[in-house]
């Protein structure tokens, strides 16, 4: 059986599109949604371990990782448009069935396309993405109140502090339970990304336009309700940024879903990929 990933990209509004591929096409799709400071790279292993039994798709969004990124004054970063361009891509590969895996920023793309499409979603693996305010830590609370209550180069300071290469780092350090098993290759990829020029501007602008997420999330949950989508929740719970109420904040929407806790933080994969792939591989072929 072929387990190779292959990269490719497409062109999505005149933009370039890169996304990783695995898997046999016909076999269940799963959509894999990134969250910041990083891209598709995070789900490397995630991939080769699923390949056997899954068709994976694992996209960057404009910005992000291998696809254009356009100038803030050439492209508008808000989540909106992130969330078109997968759409695009979604149309683009033909991809009419699919499970979303999110985690972090993947949640706010992914539950767009959810509300927006819900017919094509087969289920949700959700890591540490958010859409309850009580799984909001003071982490980004921190970092982002004062931003939207006024954005000046004083509330800019914390936010460029975020995608800096200590932010950077701490992302992908904090609450893991072995700091020795998380490879340090994944925070200077990312940051090599983040420090191109201009990039770090609409990276302050997306976390600017972070709230108007927060304004989605009872729609987002009434659609959870309407729909109940078949739901695996894989959780690390030393996340400083999205605490462990909001993993528990999905089980009153969805109350058929199972939670899975990871002694991991924000990211999960470095440490967990095996027991990761195992409880999907088990899950979603029930």
């Amino acid at each position: 059986m072929n387990t190779r990933t292959y990269h490719r990209a497409v062109e999505v509004n005149g933009r370039k599109v890169f996304y990783r591929e695995a898997g046999d096409r016909k076999s269940p799709t799963i959509l894999l949604l990134h969250g910041l400071p990083t891209s598709s790279q995070m789900y490397r292993g995630l991939m080769a371990a699923l390949s056997d039994r899954f068709h994976l798709i694992a996209p960057d969004y404009i910005g992000f990782g291998h696809s254009d990124a356009p100038l803030r004054s050439e492209f508008t970063y808000t989540f909106d448009n992130l969330t078109v361009h997968v759409s695009g891509l979604i149309d683009a590969l033909g991809l009419d069935s699919y499970i979303l895996y999110m985690q972090d920023y993947g949640g706010l793309v992914g539950f767009r396309l959810f509300t927006q499409r819900p017919e094509r979603v087969r289920g949700f693996i959700i890591q540490n993405a958010n859409a309850y305010i009580e799984g909001v830590g003071n982490a980004p609370k921190n970092v982002l109140l004062p931003l939207w209550e006024q954005r000046t180069a004083e509330t800019e300071k914390p936010a460029r502090e975020f995608v800096s290469l200590e932010g950077t780092r701490y992302h992908w350090l904090v609450g893991a339970k072995d700091p020795e098993a998380i490879n340090p290759d994944n925070w200077l990829l990312d940051q090599a990304l983040l420090d191109r020029p201009g990039v770090q501007d609409y990276q302050v602008d997306l976390l600017e336009n972070y709230k108007s997420n927060i304004g989605l999330y009872p729609t987002w949950q009434q659609a959870f309700r309407d729909h109940k989508p078949k739901t695996l929740i894989v959780w690390g719970k030393n996340d400083p940024f999205f605490i462990p109420r909001g993993a528990r904040a999905y089980l009153g929407d969805l109350p058929d879903a199972k939670l899975v806790w990871l002694d991991a933080g924000h990211f999960v994969l470095d440490e967990n990929s095996s027991q990761v792939a195992a409880e999907i591989k088990s899950f979603f072929s029930a």
